[in-house]
């Protein structure tokens, strides 16, 4: 049976179908080609007041002269985002249970149709999308990895051909499963292999924890085949990272991590950090971010050879997405700068954050980061909006995620 609902936070008319239970059992049936019989989605409105707030907002954002931002989709709990390699629909992630796609079927830069991705499957944090350049769309969710061949195909219907990469309860143990840093991020490397971060659940990890930790590669970037064979841990040292990509010119990976929380307003920094080479560790638990010592570890030796991070970033800015940019509308000194979404601090007795960065990286790989967009916080210390990732379309502009907001922003530039 078919009923209407109204999602929150807004005026958005949906249809939600209930036909056949959301089932883990689905799999099963969608890796076989199988229909399941769920046959309606959740559409999500794209005008209406709630559109018109949003713009409202977007009119005191601050960016650089040429610039300008709009609307581009209204999508609830917007969170990482994959853009599609045709070109025609963005796959969105949420920290819940939805995995959004997104169309632009006219072309005129703002989504037409924005409706939720696989209903007949159940997902469980399903924050992190990414797409091989041959069109498969892999999604890293609390505790598993799917993939979704020709998934700009498929998304028209409500089965999708859908296969397991690392099966539920098998991308970390499942009495390691938590609530907090299982918002999973993935990217396709330069060596074909499927990266994936690992936020260990702790502000700091306990010592009884770390062999575990280190064998899995909680609290650090995994890496595998598209298949799922060989795993083994690329990143050691890491609290949580929600965002990393590949240089286009070395091919090195860069990412972000969320610092300590607790040691006051100021300390420890959060971090943009680059990694050269396979199992460098990057000082978690022993630093809380940069060189600030945890109260935990603190008169520790630290047993392991640590890389500082390429920037030290302001104190529970919250350091989330990023992205390389490869395009060509922008202005020629962005060209491979890293695009990167500061959520915006949780517990800072003065708000930080909640803007766009730039970094740009000098022949010499030293790393300058500034703000880019900013004015999701207001003059009260109020949030406006909390972006959360970066990423790019075809024609060059940026694609800015809000998971507060519940929406994506497209960002472009005319030198008139």
């Amino acid at each position: 049976m078919s009923i209407c609902k109204w999602i929150a936070a807004g005026t958005l008319a949906v249809v939600l179908s209930s036909g056949t239970a959301l089932a883990q059992g689905n799999l099963d049936k969608l890796s076989s080609f199988q229909t399941t019989g769920v046959t309606e989605f959740t559409y999500v409105e794209q005008g209406g007041a709630k559109a018109e707030a949003i713009r409202k907002t977007l009119a005191g954002i601050n960016l650089p002269d040429g610039f300008s931002i709009d609307l581009y989709a209204i999508v609830p709990d917007a969170r990482h985002m994959a853009v599609g390699p045709q070109g025609i629909v963005t796959f969105v992630g949420t920290r819940k249970t939805e995995v959004w796609s997104v169309t632009d079927r006219d072309k005129d830069r703002a989504a037409d149709e924005v409706k939720n991705f696989a209903p007949s499957l159940a997902k469980a944090i399903p924050n992190g999308p990414c797409f091989s350049k041959d069109g498969f769309l892999y999604i890293a969710e609390q505790n598993r990895v799917l993939v979704f061949p020709a998934a700009e195909f498929f998304y028209e219907s409500p089965d999708v051909a859908a296969f397991n990469v690392i099966p539920q309860g098998e991308l970390v143990p499942p009495e390691e499963e938590s609530y907090n840093h299982t918002a999973r991020v993935c990217k396709l490397g330069p060596d074909g292999k499927l990266y994936i971060s690992l936020g260990q659940p702790f502000n700091v990890a306990p010592a009884e924890k770390l062999d575990k930790y280190k064998k899995w590669g909680i609290g650090g970037i995994i890496r595998v085949n598209t298949d799922g064979s060989d795993r083994e841990v690329y990143t050691y040292g890491v609290r949580n990272s929600v965002g990393h990509d590949f240089d286009p010119e070395t091919g090195d990976l860069w990412f972000t991590d969320n610092q300590v929380d607790g040691m006051g307003d100021d300390i420890p920094p959060g971090e943009l950090n680059h990694q050269t080479a396979m199992g460098q560790h990057f000082g978690h638990p022993w630093f809380g971010g940069g060189d600030t010592r945890t109260n935990e570890y603190a008169g520790e030796d630290v047993p392991v050879e640590v890389v500082m991070p390429a920037v030290a970033t302001e104190a529970h800015a919250a350091d989330l997405g990023m992205h390389f940019y490869t395009g060509k509308m922008f202005p020629a000194k962005y060209k491979n700068a890293i695009f990167s979404a500061q959520h915006g601090s949780w517990n800072r007795t003065d708000p930080i954050g909640a803007r766009v960065m730039v970094t740009f990286i000098d022949a010499e790989g030293n790393a300058t980061m500034e703000p880019f967009a900013d004015g999701w916080i207001d003059e009260n210390g109020e949030y406006l909006g909390r972006p959360v990732d970066v990423t790019q379309l075809r024609d060059g502009s940026i694609l800015v995620s809000d998971d507060l907001a519940g929406a994506i922003y497209r960002i472009s530039y005319s030198a008139q």
